[in-house]
C-alpha cells in the first residue's frame, strides 16, 4: 500500500525541487552514499528520539521506511520552519526525498519573540526536527522592528535570519512552505496595493538560494500530508488575527469570493500569477538588455531615448535605476515610479523627487540623475 496521496503529492513536488538542486551541485542521484557510524543511543536520548528509532545507521522515517542518511560533506538543503502543517509537511517530505539524492537536509526554525512562549515553542519544533533526521537543526530568535508595519518587519527579520543561517552553514538552498493559497493572496494583496504586474507575479518558485516546491500545491494537502503520518503541528494564532493583512485576505476575503464568484477563486488566482510572471519576466529582460544604450558616461539616463520606450519598459528602467541609487525594493511602488516617469514624459521644470531611502531623482540637462538627497556631484 502507497502513502496517503498528498503526501504522495508533496513527496513528488519535493523531489523535482531536490533533483534540480542535485543536478546544479554535481551529485549523481542513485550514487552510492556511505551513512555515518552512529554511536548507540543513551537512555535519555533514547527516550527524547520517541518515534524514531535506529535500524543498524539508518533512521525509520514516519513513513515507516528506513532512512540512510546522505555522507558527511554532501550538500546541505535547509528547510525554513515555523512549526505549522505547510512547513511541516515539507521538512518530512524533503528528509524522505533527500538521501536518496545524496543530499543531507537542515532546518531553521525562527523565533520572532512576538508571543509568550515563543522561545519554548521554537525549541520543541528545532526537537522535532532532530527526531525527523534532519541535521542541523538550528532555533533563532530575532528581534523584529517597525519599518513598513509589523508583518513586513518580521518578514525581513526572518529572511535576515535565514541567510545568516545558509550562509554560516554552507546551505545550497532554503526552502520555503509556501502554497498555492499563499500565492493567491499574495496575488490580493498585490492588486489591492495598486503595485504592478510584478507584484501580481506573486512569489516565484525560485528566487536566488530561495525554493518553493509547494506553489501548486493547496493548503489543505499539506494539513492531510501532517495527519496521515501522525506529525504534530502547532497553529500560529497571528494566522487568524485580524489585525493582520494577510489574515483578512485569508478568513475573510477569500471566502467571500469563493462563495460569490464560485469554486476556483484560489486557483485562478494562482495561474494569473504565472502569466504576469512570464510577461513580467520579459519586460524585466527588454529592459536591462535597454538600459546600457540610455547610460550617458556619466551614468545618467538620455530622456530623449527614455521617450522612446515603450512605458512598461521606461518604468522598470526608471527602477532599475532607482534601486541603484539605493532605494529599499521593498518599499519602491508603482506610484513612485509614476511620479518620476512625469520627469520624462511631463516635465515642466518640476524640481528633484523624494524617493524612499533617502534618493531623490532630479532632470537636467536633457538626463535624468539618480542620487542620495544631497550628493550634488552626481
Amino acid at each position: 500500500m502507497g502513502p496517503h496521496p498528498a503526501v504522495a503529492a508533496i513527496r513528488l513536488a519535493v523531489r523535482r525541487t531536490l533533483a534540480e538542486l542535485a543536478a546544479e551541485a554535481g551529485v549523481v542521484p542513485g550514487s552510492p552514499v556511505r551513512a555515518p557510524r552512529l554511536r548507540p543511543a543513551t537512555a535519555p536520548e533514547a527516550a527524547l528520539a520517541g518515534a524514531t528509532t535506529l535500524i543498524g545507521n539508518a533512521r525509520r522515517h514516519p513513513s515507516g521506511l528506513p532512512r540512510t542518511p546522505a555522507a558527511p560533506g554532501s550538500p546541505l538543503v535547509l528547510v525554513a520552519v515555523s512549526g505549522g502543517a505547510d512547513s511541516m509537511a515539507l521538512a518530512t517530505a524533503t528528509a524522505f526525498e533527500a538521501p536518496k539524492l545524496g543530499l543531507r537536509v537542515g532546518a531553521v526554525t525562527v523565533d520572532h519573540g512576538l508571543q509568550a512562549g515563543s522561545a519554548e515553542r521554537a525549541r520543541q519544533v528545532a526537537e522535532r526536527l532532530g527526531e525527523l533526521g534532519l541535521d542541523p537543526v538550528e532555533a533563532i530568535g530575532v528581534r523584529v522592528g517597525r519599518d513598513g508595519g509589523p508583518e513586513n518587519a518580521a518578514r525581513d527579520a526572518r529572511y535576515a535570519a535565514l541567510d545568516a543561517a545558509a550562509d554560516r552553514l554552507g546551505a545550497l538552498a532554503v526552502l520555503l512552505g509556501h502554497t498555492r493559497d499563499d500565492q493567491a493572496e499574495t496575488v490580493l494583496l498585490g492588486l489591492a496595493r495598486g503595485s504592478g504586474s510584478r507584484s501580481l507575479a506573486g512569489m516565484p518558485a525560485q528566487k536566488g538560494r530561495y525554493r518553493r516546491p509547494l506553489l501548486e500545491l493547496d493548503r489543505a494537502a499539506t494539513r492531510q500530508a501532517c495527519t496521515a503520518q501522525s506529525i504534530p503541528v502547532w497553529d500560529d494564532p497571528h494566522n487568524t488575527d485580524p489585525a493582520y493583512t494577510r489574515s483578512r485576505v485569508r478568513h475573510e476575503v477569500l471566502p467571500v469570493l469563493e462563495k460569490h464568484l464560485g469554486g476556483g477563486v484560489v486557483e485562478a488566482l494562482a495561474r494569473t500569477a504565472r502569466l504576469f510572471r512570464d510577461d513580467a519576466d520579459a519586460l524585466d529582460q527588454w529592459a536591462a538588455l535597454a538600459e546600457p544604450d540610455l547610460r550617458t558616461a556619466e551614468g545618467a539616463l538620455d530622456v530623449a531615448k527614455l521617450t522612446g520606450l515603450p512605458p512598461a519598459v521606461r518604468r522598470r528602467v526608471l527602477r532599475r535605476a532607482a534601486l541603484r541609487a539605493g532605494c529599499p525594493a521593498g518599499d519602491l511602488f508603482a506610484r513612485h515610479l509614476e511620479t518620476v516617469d512625469l520627469l520624462v514624459t511631463g516635465w515642466r521644470g518640476q524640481g528633484p523627487l523624494h524617493l524612499p531611502g533617502g534618493v531623490e531623482a532630479v532632470r537636467r540637462c536633457g538626463t535624468l540623475v539618480f542620487r542620495r538627497q544631497g550628493d550634488q556631484r552626481a
